[in-house]
Parts: C-alpha cells; sequence; structure tokens
C-alpha cells in the first residue's frame, strides 16, 4: 500500500483530524482524484434513525466521490466514545491487527489515492502491544500531522513529529487546524512550528461556519508532486 496515499495523525484528540480528512479529500477531488477517505478505527457511535452511527465515519463517507458503504469508509466501529482499547473490551471485542489491516487496504485499493486517519494521537493502543503508531508503521504510508493550534500546541506538535520519525515514517506535511480561536501570538507559534517541523505546511484553517469553505484553505501542491 506504500505510495498510493497518506496517514493522517493529530497532536491530540479532538484537534480536527477528521474535519482535514474530509477537507483534504474534498480538495483531492477537485484535482480529478478518486480519494478512499477511511476512519481506521471509530469509538463512539450514536443510534440515529435505526441505527448505530459514528460522525466521523458520517463526515468522510459524505465527503469521499466513490460510494464507499459505512463499512468501508470505518472498517472498526465502537460504541462507547473512550480509547478504542477500552471500548473494544467494554463490547467484548478484540482489536484484529491482520483483518483491519486487510480492510483498510482493501478499500484504499479502490482509489487513486486513500486517506487514512488515524484516532486520538499518534501513539494510542490497541490491542497489546500494537498500537496506531505500528498501525501506520505497518500501512508504510507517509505521515500529514494535523496541529491543534492552542496552548501547548508547539510542545505537542514537536514530540509528536519526533515519534514519527522515531518509527521510520516520513513526515511530509503539516495543517495548521485553529482549536482555541482566542489563542494569542498564532503567528509567532506558526513560525515556531514551520523551524521544529521541518515539513511543509499545507494550510491554516481558522474556526469556520461553513466546514465546505476548509479546501479553500489548503494548499494540496506538495502532496500531489509527493503522490505523484
Amino acid at each position: 500500500m506504500s505510495g498510493r496515499g497518506f496517514f493522517v495523525t493529530g497532536t491530540d484528540t479532538e484537534i480536527g483530524k477528521t474535519f482535514v480528512t474530509a477537507a483534504l479529500t474534498r480538495a483531492l477531488i477537485a484535482r480529478g482524484l478518486r480519494v478512499a477517505a477511511i476512519k481506521s478505527l471509530a469509538a463512539g457511535q450514536e443510534f440515529v434513525d435505526g441505527r448505530w452511527v459514528n460522525e466521523d465515519v458520517a463526515t468522510l463517507q459524505a465527503a469521499q466521490n466513490l460510494d464507499l458503504t459505512d463499512g468501508e469508509v470505518g472498517p472498526l466501529q465502537l460504541r462507547e466514545p473512550c480509547a478504542p482499547h477500552i471500548a473494544a473490551r467494554l463490547e467484548g471485542k478484540t482489536i484484529e491487527r491482520e483483518p483491519l489491516l486487510a480492510a483498510i487496504r482493501a478499500t484504499a485499493a479502490k482509489g487513486d489515492i486513500a486517506l487514512v486517519e488515524g484516532v486520538g494521537g499518534f501513539r494510542v493502543p490497541l490491542a497489546g502491544s500494537w498500537d496506531t503508531a505500528d498501525l501506520a508503521v505497518d500501512l508504510g504510508l507517509p505521515v500529514i500531522l494535523v496541529v491543534g493550534l492552542r496552548l501547548g500546541c508547539i510542545n505537542h506538535a514537536l514530540l509528536t513529529a519526533e515519534a514519527i520519525r522515531a518509527r521510520g515514517l516520513r513526515l511530509t506535511a503539516w495543517v495548521a487546524n485553529t482549536v482555541d480561536p482566542r489563542q494569542p501570538h498564532v503567528a509567532d507559534n506558526l513560525a515556531s512550528l514551520q523551524a521544529g517541523l521541518k515539513a511543509p505546511c499545507i494550510g491554516h484553517i481558522p474556526r469556520l461556519t461553513d466546514p465546505l469553505a476548509a479546501p479553500a484553505c489548503l494548499d494540496i501542491s506538495a502532496l500531489l508532486l509527493d503522490h505523484a
């Protein structure tokens, strides 16, 4: 699967990974690509109109252009909104490495390019000693880091980048997503992030009332060159 897409991770949970992944999906579609947007694991579902729905999976399913099913976009969905290994245990399930990887790869193969979104931050336990960093290594994709702009983001971003590279993965780009609109010294924070991350920033997304405006905040030229 290496070279067919990107693994999207973040500096933490609730910093806009799915929002950015959906925006990247739409931006790539606008360039004429068939995009397989995948939420590798999703914890947290609500019962809506007679079925269990995960909001992140629904967001990515709506963004993609391959008519993928809910199960293809979200190959492993769990009910409880908590760490996936805990959510799985509460349901009496085990997160199985090879079946999950096979499902992700099968969906990814349907598109010209895949965006595989992780869960939580870069390193979240899944099963035994296997975690989401191992998942990224197994997939062998270059990494896009979503940095949630708020107090502490520089430390979180630099530590995450260090962990990504320590696993032998390539940090190909990063996106700044505004989490706290009241954060001071944004320009200085962005400059420090750019200097420390040593990868191109492909977008700075403000707080938006219309999520469909997010793709216009991204410059995906570097991704297209990487994918070529």
